[in-house]
């Protein structure tokens, strides 16, 4: 598709097709299909000055659990930081070691899939030092007392809801848990928009982590993660209308270039 002089691309097959033609001002719309391996582009378009929706930013930020510590740490847990080598895993060792228990999370999975508990620090730095735990990877404290919170934001959509699973602290649904809607609070829904413009998403999956206290001014609200992308199940909107409201924005986005 052109627009004018513009060129607009709107899937990965033309998009790698015609990688080498893209000039200054092209657009490419969706989520780009890269590997890990070729993430490097970003840097490329970005200084090439070709435009994409979502954001090189905001692509980057969803594949990266560390990138999403790295720049959206203000909203996450006290103590949330990235462990690049031994270096850091041994400075965390004295950080850590007051808390009873650490997560730890693994860069670029998805769906609960590399979390994991630990009883101490001392256990985080044994995996890592005998090869068991990859760098790099985030490294938090255990807060077991929280509402662990999914909203999905589409242009004006808005919703959220609770995810709960008894058998284990990752709180999956697609293995025995259960969900249920929650009313965001104001703060709790300006929280997550001034994630959201911090890395210039203009649609998102937000995992909150709300501390469960009656007392809604002793309420603490932490940045989970946030992706582009997310299991829809507990939330009340098909994946009909998801598709339509994303592609929505996407034509709302072509047309504010054309103006």
């Amino acid at each position: 598709m052109t627009m004018g002089k513009r060129r607009i691309l709107r899937d990965n097959r033309s998009f790698r097709g015609l990688y080498e033609e893209l000039r200054a001002g092209d657009c490419v719309i969706g989520l780009l299909n890269l590997k890990p391996t070729e993430e490097d582009l970003f840097l490329d378009l970005s200084q090439r000055g070709i435009i994409l929706f979502p954001s090189a930013l905001a692509q980057k930020i969803a594949r990266s659990k560390c990138m999403q510590a790295y720049l959206l740490k203000r909203w996450m847990l006290p103590e949330t930081t990235v462990i690049r080598d031994r270096h850091d895993m041994i400075r965390a060792v004295t950080r850590f070691s007051a808390f009873e228990k650490v997560v730890t999370k693994q860069d670029r999975m998805n769906c609960g899939l590399g979390i994991n508990i630990w009883n101490s620090i001392e256990d985080v730095y044994n995996e890592a030092t005998f090869g068991g735990l990859k760098y790099p990877f985030v490294l938090q404290p255990f807060y077991e007392a929280c509402l662990d919170i999914r909203v999905i934001i589409i242009g004006d959509y808005v919703e959220a809801y609770w995810r709960k699973n008894r058998s284990t602290f990752r709180n999956n649904l697609y293995f025995g848990g259960e969900s249920g809607p929650y009313e965001l609070s104001d703060y709790e829904y300006q929280f997550c928009r001034s994630v959201m413009e911090r890395g210039d998403f203009p649609y998102a999956h937000l995992d909150l982590m709300v501390s469960d206290h009656n007392d809604s001014e002793k309420k603490r609200c932490y940045l989970a993660e946030i992706n582009l992308r997310g299991g829809l199940k507990g939330a009340k909107i098909s994946i009909q209308e998801y598709k339509e409201r994303i592609s929505n924005l996407e034509q709302e986005f072509i047309e504010r270039l054309q103006s």
